[in-house]
């Protein structure tokens, strides 16, 4: 049985016991979560797509923890004018553990 989800602007496909970084979510570690933006849920040859949500349809997930990604480097130049200028950035997320989906 897979979902997928919507969260932090993303979709994600989603099954039980599965870990993923999203977008940061405003849950202490340990917490849980449970995600109600499902837009497909499919049981082996059972398949339903929302419109554009499945009603009813919902993920529990436990948040694993808090971090940052990687660092982006912005780098900007205008050639023959003298202009360059940099610039970082880092991401911050939360892993989440999904601890299952739940068609109701």
């Amino acid at each position: 049985m897979y979902a997928v989800i919507k969260t932090g602007g993303k979709q994600y496909k989603v099954a039980a016991g599965g870990k993923l970084k999203v977008e940061s979510l405003p849950v202490e570690a340990g917490g849980t979560v449970e995600i109600k933006d499902v837009l497909l849920v499919a049981d082996g040859d059972n398949v339903t797509v929302g419109t554009p949500l499945v009603a009813g349809a919902t993920v529990r997930a436990t948040v694993l923890g808090h971090g940052r990604g990687e660092k982006v480097r912005i780098f900007k130049m205008r050639r023959r004018k003298h202009y360059r200028k940099t610039q970082g950035h880092r991401q911050n997320y939360t892993e989440i553990r999904i601890d299952g989906i739940s068609l109701a």
